[in-house]
Parts: structure tokens; sequence; C-alpha cells
């Protein structure tokens, strides 16, 4: 059987962050499916077809990487792409908090899907999406944050 990994989140932008815990994962699985969520709660800077054009270059040399866009429950999609595993980025403790009750509920909703998590390397502690965006929005530079397909589409 396939190890299937879903990881999902907004990617708005894919930060540095992001490929981090992408790449540190590739070892682990067969597939990985970057799942760009579609939250209704939330209002994007970036459109999903450009979020999953980052993530489509930034792995083009990754087979076993690849994008896609859902709505609703992730474990909903989870088991529509077969994945047995769901992977999240740690940065901090409180991370940690909020994503173990995330985990717990998905784990009610299925029991066959293990959430994985990986700490994010110290340098990328301070790398979080809705900081970038602000950083973008005032003008500023993110280049610090993002990855070169990141910053040339958006020339910063």
């Amino acid at each position: 059987m396939q190890r299937i990994c879903l990881f999902p989140g907004t990617f708005d932008p894919v930060t540095l962050g992001h490929v981090d815990i992408i790449q540190r994962a590739i070892p682990l699985f067969d597939k990985i499916v970057v799942g760009v969520g579609i939250n209704a709660s939330k209002s994007p800077m970036f459109s999903p077809e450009q979020r999953l054009q980052w993530i489509d270059e930034i792995f083009k040399g990754q087979p076993i990487v690849e994008g896609a866009v859902y709505e609703g429950l992730t474990i909903n999609f989870c088991q529509k792409i077969g994945a047995k595993f769901i992977l999240r980025g740690i940065r901090y403790v409180s991370d940690f908090e909020y994503e173990k009750t995330i985990a717990d509920a998905n784990r009610t909703m299925d029991p066959t899907i293990e959430t994985i998590f990986l700490t994010g390397e110290p340098k990328y502690t301070s790398v979080a999406s809705t900081i970038v965006r602000d950083i973008i929005r005032n003008a500023g530079d993110a280049s610090p944050f993002l990855p070169d397909a990141v910053i040339k589409s958006i020339r910063i």
C-alpha cells in the first residue's frame, strides 16, 4: 500500500517554512499532496490557482509532490485521495496545542488516518503567512521568507 500524505493549509503565500516541512517529509512518504484548502472564513490574498502554481513550480523536480485544491473537511479530502497521513508543521508549543485538538477531532472522525507533526527548522520559526502577507501589503521586503518562485511572481 502506498503511503499517501496530505499536507493541508492555505499556503497564502507558500513560505520557506512550508517548503522546509515538505522537503523533510519527502523521504517519509510515497506521495505528498499539498492541499490548498478553501476556507470560507478566510479572505486570501492570492488565488487558489496562483498558490497551486507555486507548489507545482517549487516541487517540479520532486515527482512525489503534487498540489491540489480542496474545500470542506480535511479528513474527507484525505479519504477521497486515499491519504492515511496528515502532515502538520509545528513552530511553537502553542501550534502543537492547536494542531493536537484538530488531530484528535480528525482521529475521532476517521481512526485510520494518522496526523504526523514535524517541527520547523529554527531559522523558519518566525515565518508565518500572516506576517508575510502584512509585509507585502505594506510594501516591505518579504523575500527572506519566500521561495524564489513566489518572489518572482509577486515582484517584491
